[in-house]
């Protein structure tokens, strides 16, 4: 077997040597794209390889491996990834005024510590923790709904004191509710 096998890679070998040109040339008329063209090739050339070995007659893989090209070729474009192209041009993002979010996290910080101290181990275990309800209960020593009851009127109490025009991402409706 392993004698067959070497004259297989010998002989796909010499077939990809002698018609790669001319597969290159199918598979750019095919995508119109150089690079997808040298993808589309390889990837065409890589199946007839696995297949090498069922091919009957070795004058029809060139056939076989133009087939294989227009195949592979429509299921790209069945792809939804294939009719993505990268952007010429990215915008800018935009700069932030930081002095904004660094007021926001002080007047949040400032009516954070004015809180009790059980609702606000309830939020910071929450929500900056990021620990679900049940953790935060064991880590409290107490039942979940008093760390619902915790958290609920520790965000009342934050939003009444920093006020409606203030707008905390983390802290919206709702992240309280789940």
């Amino acid at each position: 077997m392993s004698v067959r096998r070497s004259q297989d890679v010998s002989a796909y070998s010499e077939f990809v040597s002698l018609r790669s040109a001319a597969l290159f040339r199918t598979a750019y008329l095919v995508v119109g794209d150089h690079q997808l063209a040298q993808d589309l090739l390889q990837e065409a050339l890589i199946k007839t390889y696995v297949a090498w070995p069922r091919v009957r007659d070795v004058t029809k893989a060139e056939a076989y491996t133009r087939r294989t090209i227009v195949t592979t070729a429509i299921s790209w474009r069945r792809r939804r990834s294939f009719h993505e192209r990268p952007a010429g041009w990215l915008p800018e993002p935009v700069a932030t005024d930081q002095a904004d979010a660094l007021a926001t996290q002080d007047a949040l910080w400032t009516e954070l510590h004015s809180l009790p101290a059980r609702q606000r181990a309830a939020i910071v275990l929450r929500y900056y923790q990021d620990l679900s309800e049940a953790q935060t209960a064991e880590l409290m020593g107490c039942s979940v709904g008093t760390v619902k009851s915790q958290v609920s009127a520790g965000l009342r109490r934050l939003r009444a004191g920093i006020g409606p025009d203030l707008k905390v991402p983390s802290l919206d409706d709702e992240a309280v509710t789940s």
